[in-house]
């Protein structure tokens, strides 16, 4: 936008959300010089707009997300550097414990960042929450070791990783009801499926990285400053990301409220008050998706190379193949979902799940580099099923007024419980139970729960968007 705001009703403009111009494309708002602005009815959004958008919420999310994998794929060198020498699996459960306490404060900044998204508008929400995932990141590669700063190192760690997790908690939900509010009608499963693949992308490039540093340098370079090398990358990438974002508009759907001033003062207490089906099928919904994402995406290298006793480099290479499957295949369940409905894809996605997920960690114990690839790669497409269709699914939910508040509290508070205690839990569960199939039966559970969510849910994706 040409002026920046600090209030919801000096945004500039209006459009209908779920109209199409001629084109199929959505409609621009325009104003009148010192008049009321009116919805647009002869202009659509230019396709260099379009482009500006899904790169916008693609580079963005990348950043946040490869931040974030950066720190899960190269935990086992973490836990020999910010812990004391002991029992390896102590240290491990040390760093994932770290990973964990960080999600706890996404709840709270679901809230705060779906009351500025609601409020402020999209755009100043996912400006802000870049810069501070950036900063945050940079941060843990300044970080001195235990040697070094003894307790302090630790404690300094998990004060980077609150504020990496408080900044994530608006990212991915304001980047998903940014691409629904901007989407045609009938494409808004293809726009929201971006997201989970360009996280997917930020995964991959963190797993590349991990690896080539892996086979490139020793254990003790590794260990004493080649794993501060992918942190670093955080700076330059985060600029970049909120140098696109500053210049777009806001959404059609947001601009439209605002005109009409019918934003509401306190998005989150309107959300508990007339939406708790929602918020509660919301929750449940993403559970699968926030256990199974960082299960198989995160977690799966440091199984395969602490539980599996395979070698590292190896671990990381399964990873990355599987994750260029993944990516392709969350656009194809985008395409599908447009298609198929929501509900569809994300009770097959379950069901799945709760057939396949120990068979197919079973098949992870045979050793064999082409078995785990495969096996990593049926995960991975299983996984999309769900996360491919849930952004579009949650933005659906609620409406525009509570969309971002709606969409970020109930994805947060799932991934907070489960979500950023599941490599912590299933380091846990093989320690309990000295059964290496735990994690694979941890997810079995999660999708129980969600199945049993979205069969309350109504299908969404042949409605227009809910704008009250």
């Amino acid at each position: 936008m040409k002026n920046e705001t600090s209030s919801v009703a000096a945004i500039p403009g209006s459009a209908h959300a779920g109209s199409k111009g001629g084109s199929g494309e959505l409609p621009d708002a325009t104003a009148t010089p010192g008049g009321p602005s009116k919805p647009a009815t002869n202009h659509t959004v230019s396709k260099d707009t379009r482009r500006r958008v899904i790169t916008a919420s693609f580079i963005g999310n990348f950043v946040e997300w490869f931040d974030y994998a950066v720190y899960g794929y190269l935990a086992g060198i973490i836990s020999t550097v910010f812990f004391p020498a002991s029992d390896r699996q102590t240290a491990l459960l040390a760093t994932f414990g770290v990973f964990a306490v960080s999600f706890f404060v996404r709840p709270l900044g679901g809230f705060i960042w779906g009351h500025i998204g609601d409020r402020l508008g999209r755009k100043q929400a996912l400006s802000l929450s870049i810069v501070l995932m950036s900063v945050a990141t940079f941060c843990i590669a300044l970080i001195p070791g235990y040697n070094t700063i003894g307790v302090m190192a630790p404690v300094l760690l998990l004060l980077v990783r609150v504020v990496q997790g408080f900044s994530a908690a608006g990212e991915y939900a304001g980047a998903s009801a940014f691409l629904v509010e901007y989407a045609p009608a009938n494409r808004r499963g293809l726009y929201a499926a971006v997201v989970p693949a360009s996280t997917a992308a930020g995964l991959l490039l963190g797993s590349l990285l991990a690896a080539l540093l892996s086979s490139v340098l020793s254990a003790e370079q590794l260990g004493e400053w080649g794993w501060r090398l992918p942190f670093l990358l955080a700076a330059p990438m985060g600029l970049i990301g909120r140098y696109i974002r500053t210049k777009l508009e806001d959404t059609p759907a947001f601009r439209e409220m605002a005109a009409k001033d019918t934003a509401v003062k306190a998005p989150a207490f309107a959300m508990f008050k007339t939406y708790r089906k929602q918020l509660i099928i919301a929750t449940g919904a993403v559970l699968l998706n926030a256990v199974g994402f960082y299960v198989i995406l995160s977690y799966m290298p440091t199984y395969l190379s602490e539980e599996l006793h395979f070698g590292a480099a190896e671990s990381f290479m399964a990873t990355t193949i599987a994750l260029l499957s993944y990516i392709g295949f969350i656009f194809l369940t985008g395409i599908a979902s447009d298609r198929f409905g929501r509900k569809r894809m994300l009770i097959t996605a379950s069901v799945l799940f709760v057939v396949l997920t120990v068979p197919a960690f079973m098949l992870l114990d045979t050793g064999n580099f082409l078995v785990i690839v495969l096996v990593q790669i049926l995960l991975g497409g299983m996984l999309t099923l769900n996360d491919g269709t849930l952004p579009s699914f949650l933005a659906e939910l609620f409406p525009t007024r509570v969309r971002y508040s709606g969409f970020a509290v109930s994805f947060n508070l799932s991934n907070a419980l489960f979500g950023g205690t599941a490599p912590f839990m299933a380091t846990l569960l093989i320690g309990l139970t000295h059964n290496q199939l735990a994690p694979g039966w941890y997810l079995v559970a999660a999708a129980v729960i969600s199945l049993i969510a979205v069969l309350f849910a109504v299908e969404t994706s042949k409605k227009p968007l809910q704008q009250d």
